[in-house]
């Protein structure tokens, strides 16, 4: 059995719009389903509200070209200065040259690594509407 969870791309103008849409996509009204990287590809893998690990998923992202402006390279930016702030020396030159390539308009996007997380643990399992 395939289901479906439907992201109103829409509503997205930032980071923490996503957060809160894929939660609510999954599990209704302020429902959570991460709120960082490495908690949504936790949930991802199962046994955070969704489905047995028997059934596939698929996650319908409507009106994704806002959500892919809206987390685009600005946003990107905003994300990876706060993530600067709060990481570990050791990790700074990394941070610093992917937001170097950020604030130039290059490289990969949230949306884009978004999209990336969702298809590593569902391969096939983003539809773009």
């Amino acid at each position: 059995m395939t289901t479906t969870y439907v992201i109103d791309g829409s509503t997205i103008a930032g980071l923490p719009d996503f957060w809160r849409a894929i939660g609510e996509a999954v599990n209704g009204p302020g429902g959570y389903f991460g709120s960082n990287f490495d908690a949504l590809a936790d949930c991802l893998s199962g046994g955070y509200g969704t489905p047995d690990d028997d059934d596939d998923v698929v996650f319908e992202w409507r009106d994704h070209e806002h959500s892919r402006t809206a987390l685009g390279h600005p946003e990107t930016t905003r994300y990876l200065a706060q993530k600067l702030r709060r990481a570990h020396p050791s990790n700074h030159p990394a941070i610093r040259e992917e937001l170097a390539h950020a604030e130039a308009g290059e490289g990969p996007t949230l949306f884009d690594r978004l999209v990336e997380t969702i298809e590593r643990r569902h391969p096939g399992g983003v539809r773009l509407r």
